[in-house]
């Protein structure tokens, strides 16, 4: 059996734009082992959460191509019976949006209580009272009253909470968190990635972390993987990535982050936004039109991923010429914002 929980080979997802098909994750590659948090970062819009929703095969409206591999298994190829005794079992996943992952009309004990009937044999005052003990794993006080509650009546932190109860009920060996610490004030960020951490330890699971956060990122992530446009432009171990960042994203995404050393200076600027899926140009460097102060012969024309030390991947050989220049890049940005009657 291979040593990797999940691998995934040239995984490109597309979606209909009037009447054409257009990738949001384009040709995506990577791996997962057990015990390992593979972090998935990018901008909103760069492909991560479609990415996470089609190795669950939770896509209704999607084409999809590639190899999923999970445990040696090609889930890539099941049918929608087959995969459904693998997602929520030995695959869950927390959604970013706690009140929509959960049904507002059912208890928070009977959501619990779903997952573990569909995949377990259980009798059902087990199940409740698996639920309350999983309720009260993850931090929930009184966990036998918010059993009882529904979603409406819980803050975000407690739905949250609810939500990985959910996912880890039936101690999945891989674990798929969308942004879990979005809209979430910090103390509770601190505590769903401690209880994260803590799951991880227990079970021995692999984790995909999805976030756009790079401070969850630095104390979460064995790997990093960067996402922009629907590619992977770059992917090395989190102390490599964050010691030596190469890509002109990451590096840029990295320098956009306030520290001690920059105080009465301004924030480094990333002109422009993700292009859209029908608007994006795929023959070269994806980012190049963000970075217009770098020469076009600096890109290449159909760029891979290519290995620059050990398992550091970096995508267009634009990362050996590139430099920051924080002064234009702001100036031109401010440009673009009264040109576009945002400033």
């Amino acid at each position: 059996m291979s040593e990797k929980l999940l691998e995934v080979n040239s995984l490109t997802t597309s979606f209909k734009i009037k009447g054409e098909y257009f990738p949001a994750v384009d040709d995506v590659s990577f791996s997962i082992k057990p015990n390992e948090v593979l972090a998935l970062v990018g901008e909103s819009g760069s492909g991560k959460s479609a990415t996470a929703f089609s190795l669950m095969g939770l896509h209704t409206n999607a084409r999809i191509k590639g190899e999923v591999l999970f445990q040696d298994r090609k889930i890539s190829e099941m049918g929608a019976s087959r995969m459904n005794k693998i997602r929520g079992g030995d695959m869950a996943m927390i959604f970013q949006d706690p009140m929509t992952a959960l049904n507002p009309l059912m208890k928070v004990k009977l959501q619990i209580m779903e997952t573990l009937k569909i995949h377990g044999s259980r009798s059902k005052q087990e199940r409740q009272a698996y639920a309350i003990e999983l309720l009260d794993r993850v931090g929930i006080p009184r966990p036998d009253r918010v059993a009882e509650a529904f979603p409406h009546e819980l803050s975000g932190g407690m739905r949250q909470r609810v939500v990985i109860a959910v996912a880890i009920a039936n101690r999945p060996k891989l674990l798929i968190a969308d942004e879990p610490t979005t809209a979430l004030d910090v103390t509770i960020q601190a505590q769903i990635l401690d209880l994260i951490r803590e799951l991880q330890d227990d079970l021995g699971s692999g984790v995909l972390l999805i976030t756009h956060d790079l401070g969850v990122v630095a104390e979460m992530a064995d790997r990093v993987a960067v996402m922009y446009a629907g590619e992977i432009v770059e992917i090395a171990p989190a102390r490599e990535l964050f010691k030596n960042p190469q890509h002109p994203y990451t590096r840029s995404l990295l320098n956009s982050l306030p520290s001690e050393e920059m105080l009465g200076s301004r924030l480094h600027v990333i002109q422009g936004v993700v292009p859209a899926l029908n608007r994006m140009d795929r023959t070269g460097c994806r980012f190049a039109p963000r970075i217009p102060w770098m020469d076009a012969s600096a890109h290449e024309d159909n760029p891979q991923l290519r290995e620059i030390a050990d398992q550091h991947f970096v995508r267009c050989t634009c990362y050996k010429s590139f430099e920051l220049k924080p002064d234009e890049a702001d100036i031109e940005a401010e440009q673009m914002n009264v040109e576009g009657g945002n400033g």
